[in-house]
């Protein structure tokens, strides 16, 4: 027991000195030789020439390329490349109409080879708890009640540390990443810890920080400003978070309100996932919540609404008329037994066009990826109504993109941010597909749930390739996480 302990002891002090130091979880994380081999099977990678820096991609004649196009519609694109320069898409154009000299390529990625690749753009994630990574298995609910868990998990998350933070942050992105989304909403009381899990794994990330905090008490309008004027300064984008509308001060949220106006800045909140919260905020300001954003000068297409579960006919007409985004979390909301989303009033009032998907935290979803939430939409409210495949990829990608106000993401057309997702076609799920109506496979790629992706794409860079991350060695990182989380229980007990 005395060597385990002086071991563990160890392991913390190497993990505290690379933290202390700057230093990323890639010098933590390095591995053999045979890692790197390993990633040379099947690769569809070439460099052309010598370049100095890679800069210019060529995606060669992909199986299908998925996309919404500028007029808003899906389109399935047989046998298409894509053209990347500085991390933007230049081109997109069918393989056999146009040729890029090798001249103008630094990269070539063979899309055609053994059945093809699918190319869709990068996943968006609307609402999700990255710090809350190392929290896995803290709520199983197979026994015992809601109410002793939550309170459980709750004592578990006030003994994590900055340095859990951040490691929880980096397991939260890698996993995200390994499901095809590459642009993630984080929703928590800490920035920090998720700007430099983000700009470690390089995952595009709005990093919503709680203006106010039972856990973080320090947390202020104030210390949000802080980071707002330096915002130009960090990887991730800085943007407002509160819990819950009761949980602020008339004073708070006027000090909010005048941020969102001075900085442009987007504010998230949890709202009306309960009938009690909505209660709370009844007493608190006299009406439900959509109302309240109203009457407080809040209701804008700054602000995102995650699970708004419990809204009314009213309270829906007011989210469309001021253009406020929804963040749907189906899995979560079901797990928790929040209620029902009312998407057939959405649709009814001509707000469904407002609506993303989020995987919430791990301790909500045990599975970070949004094809399965997509699956959940769909089954959910085909009763009541029928959401077209269509509409969740939208929800997915360019329609999340708009909610969340990013203008070149979300799409595969030129001029938009190089963010990739690559998937086998000859591959469980996708195959077999009718071929005279490609569409097809995109009921096939929701039907059939999570799926990791074989490579991704991050601003125009390789984040994943042959199904191998290349920044981070998950197993080590896997190892890392089962440490801290053990450490985090010991720590408890104490």
């Amino acid at each position: 027991m005395g060597k385990r302990l002086i071991l563990i002891k160890k392991m913390v002090s190497v993990l505290e000195s690379i933290l202390t130091q700057n230093q990323t979880l890639v010098d933590a994380l390095k591995d053999e030789a045979s890692y790197l081999l390993e990633r040379q099977k099947h690769t569809r990678y070439q460099i052309i020439g010598r370049p100095k820096k890679v800069r210019r991609i060529l995606i060669h004649e992909a199986a299908f390329l998925i996309t919404v196009d500028a007029k808003n519609k899906l389109q399935v694109w047989p046998k298409y490349s894509v053209y990347i320069e500085d991390g933007m898409i230049k081109d997109v154009f069918r393989a056999s109409q146009k040729k890029i000299p090798d001249k103008k390529i630094d990269l070539f990625y063979d899309a055609s080879k053994r059945g093809g690749v699918v190319i869709t753009p990068g996943f968006i994630n609307g609402h999700a708890h990255p710090p809350m990574y190392l929290l896995r298995s803290s709520m199983t609910l197979d026994k015992g009640n809601v109410v002793d868990q939550v309170a459980k998990m709750a004592k578990l998350e006030n003994q994590m540390t900055s340095d859990d933070f951040f490691l929880s942050a980096v397991g939260d992105f890698t996993e995200e990443q390994k499901h095809g989304i590459t642009t993630t909403l984080s929703h928590y009381a800490v920035f920090e810890a998720v700007e430099k899990a983000a700009k470690l794994t390089k995952q595009n990330v709005i990093n919503a920080v709680s203006a106010v905090s039972n856990s973080h008490p320090k947390n202020s309008p104030a210390m949000v400003e802080r980071i707002l004027k330096k915002r130009k300064n960090y990887f991730s984008t800085p943007a407002i978070a509160i819990h819950y509308l009761h949980r602020a001060t008339p004073v708070q949220l006027k000090q909010i309100k005048q941020l969102i106006k001075k900085y442009n800045v987007l504010l998230t909140m949890h709202a009306a996932e309960t009938e009690s919260w909505v209660g709370e905020c009844v007493s608190k300001y006299g009406k439900r919540t959509v109302e309240a954003l109203v009457d407080l000068g809040l209701a804008s297409s700054n602000v995102i609404l995650s699970h708004a579960v419990h809204l009314t006919d009213e309270e829906i007409k007011l989210v469309k008329k001021y253009q406020i985004g929804i963040v749907h979390l189906p899995t979560s909301n079901k797990i928790h037994k929040s209620g029902e989303f009312r998407y057939p009033l959405f649709a009814h009032y001509g707000a469904e066009k407002q609506i993303a998907l989020g995987t919430d935290s791990v301790i909500s979803k045990n599975a970070l990826d949004l094809l399965s939430e997509a699956l959940q939409t769909r089954i959910m409210h085909q009763q009541a109504h029928r959401v077209l495949y269509e509409d969740l990829f939208k929800m997915l990608t360019s329609q999340a993109a708009d909610i969340l106000q990013l203008k070149n993401v979300g799409r595969i057309l030129p001029g938009y941010r190089a963010d990739l997702a690559f998937w086998k076609l000859r591959d469980r799920g996708f195959v077999p597909y009718n071929e005279s109506k490609p569409i097809s496979l995109v009921g096939n790629m929701i039907t059939h749930g999570g799926r990791n992706i074989r490579d991704l794409m991050i601003n125009g860079e390789f984040i994943i390739a042959n199904r191998l991350h290349n920044v981070i060695n998950e197993s080590k990182l896997m190892s890392e996480l089962q440490a801290a989380h053990m450490r985090l229980r010991e720590r408890l007990k104490e």
